[in-house]
């Protein structure tokens, strides 16, 4: 069931929110210790939809200061008024007494760290006879899921169990997989009555929180950090086009992103999508790896097979190319002079796929040793990717070439490229002001390729455009390698043109 968490501060306010949960939601919590006054007979009336009511005090995390009797006594009232639950504090629970034919949630909640006796917890809480044991703890690392998600798989009674904060939100999209009585949701952004709450539209209509079961299939995007990633969108947006049973997740991945998916193991998550920052550390918790993605020596997707084993492969390289070649034709790279900038996860896609298409390559990182690591194994040269920079810098500040021409000072290198490509994020939201090469370097016919893809016309686009040059944009990319994963993933041909639509509006 999804529950919308509610923190009206007055009684015409809660009404006002019930009557919009019940349209959306299978039931509401109403969180008394949040309103400066209620009037509980007009709340239970007539309720539209089943309402659990939460009286938190200040120990549990609530707002609640005041004495304990008459805490007590006003969930005893909402019980006989017709509450269908009371959440009540596992240390509570005796002073509260019978309050049939409500039921009780017993609730334990810890706002600083999941502890490590989670599971001694669960199992005091479930000798109560409560009909409901919560437990909600706060998730310092995504790793931190790993002990709810056990609670919910082996629960011996009815069980709500979730990690708080962002890093737990995958505990709150999965809840119904893994047998929770319900889960929680926010009204909408900005108003989460717990951290990490999301928001009901996103829950229902994103996530289709609604239709997940012991069935669905589990996909997600590792990242550090994830909030800003539109691969969510797409890829349930393709799943809900083709009606499969299957969700997919931001998983904000701190440090070693290895020990996370073996952890995930247990829990058979079916594939993931890999982004910065890491596509590289991933690889050493395969069981195999596409050989060329070995070689290129990172990857951005994974997938589980049949017999569980985990498969690597990198599909940033076959969608970079057929994005490019979308503008020059097929054959146009080969012999062709290229500038790649970046040497991280995607530039080494592109450097190995820029060489299988016989261009000449010329690399440029700001980490040297990254630079020339990969200048080795690809077969390509290097240049000081602080030359750009420092020559737009220096010919600002003496006022332009024909100035520069006078006393020497260096322009930005014009070499002769065909093609300019940034696998870089400079210029990624929110720094969209940001260009990593001067627009002076640009000419007409030159062919310019930006791997970032938010916003959709990055600032070296524009310029490039200007100039002349033909232009390859970030959104093709991500939507073609995004393609490939999810036809890898669902042997089934991905919806093109619905994936499209989703990331550009999302982008607008």
């Amino acid at each position: 069931m999804l529950c919308v968490s509610l923190m009206p501060e007055t009684t015409e306010l809660a009404l006002r929110d019930l009557a919009e949960a019940a349209r959306a939601a299978d039931l509401a919590e109403l969180r008394l210790d949040a309103m400066r006054e209620f009037d509980l007979a007009r709340l239970l009336a007539h309720p539209p939809c089943p309402i659990i009511v939460t009286y938190r005090p200040r120990r549990e995390g609530g707002r609640y200061d005041g004495p304990e009797a008459p805490r007590l006594e006003t969930l005893r009232q909402a019980a006989r008024l017709g509450a269908r639950y009371l959440d009540v504090e596992h240390d509570a629970l005796t002073s509260l007494g019978d309050v049939a034919p409500a039921k009780v949630i017993v609730s334990y909640h810890n706002h600083e760290r999941t502890p490590d006796d989670l599971p001694a917890i669960y199992a005091r809480l479930a000798k109560t006879g409560a009909a409901v044991v919560k437990v909600a703890a706060q998730a310092n690392h995504i790793l931190d899921t790993v002990p709810i998600l056990r609670l919910l798989r082996d629960a011996t009674r009815p069980t709500i169990a979730l990690s708080m904060g962002p890093r737990g939100v995958l505990t709150r999209i999965l809840a119904p997989k893994f047998g929770a009585v319900l889960t929680y949701s926010a009204p909408s952004a900005g108003r989460e009555a717990a951290p990490g709450q999301v928001a009901l539209a996103e829950m229902r209509d994103l996530y289709r929180v609604g239709r997940i079961g012991p069935r669905t299939r589990v996909y997600g995007v590792i990242a550090d950090p994830v909030g800003h990633s539109l691969s969510p969108r797409l890829h349930n947006a393709a799943f809900a086009e083709l009606g499969l049973d299957a969700v997919y997740l931001p998983l904000w991945v701190e440090g070693d992103p290895a020990a996370f998916v073996r952890a995930m193991r247990e829990f058979d998550f079916d594939g993931y999508s890999v982004t910065i920052p890491h596509k590289q550390t991933v690889m050493k918790a395969l069981d195999e790896i596409e050989p060329l993605a070995r070689r290129i020596g990172a990857l951005n997707t994974i997938q589980r097979r049949p017999d569980g084993s985990l498969f690597g492969t990198n599909t940033d390289w076959t969608a970079g190319m057929a994005s490019i070649e979308a503008v020059v034709g097929p054959g146009w790279l080969g012999g062709k002079r290229a500038l790649l900038l970046g040497a991280g996860g995607v530039g080494r896609a592109m450097a190995f796929g820029l060489r299988q298409r016989g261009a000449e390559v010329t690399l440029a990182d700001i980490d040297a040793a990254r630079t020339e690591t990969l200048a080795r194994e690809v077969g390509a040269s290097t240049m000081d990717i602080r030359e750009l920079q420092r020559g737009r810098a220096e010919k600002n500040e003496r006022g332009g070439t024909e100035k520069n021409e006078r006393d020497g000072s260096p322009d930005p290198p014009r070499a002769n490229w065909d093609i300019l490509l940034n696998c870089t994020p400079i210029g990624m939201h929110p720094k969209t002001d940001a260009s990593p090469a001067p627009k002076e370097m640009l000419r007409a016919g030159m062919v310019v390729y930006d791997a970032v893809y938010n916003p959709l016309e990055t600032r070296l686009l524009a310029e490039a455009r200007a100039a002349g040059c033909r232009t390859v944009a970030g959104i093709d990319h991500f939507v073609r390698q995004a393609v490939e994963q999810f036809e890898l993933w669902t042997g089934r041909p991905a919806p093109v043109d619905t994936m499209r639509r989703v990331v550009v509006e999302a982008l607008r």
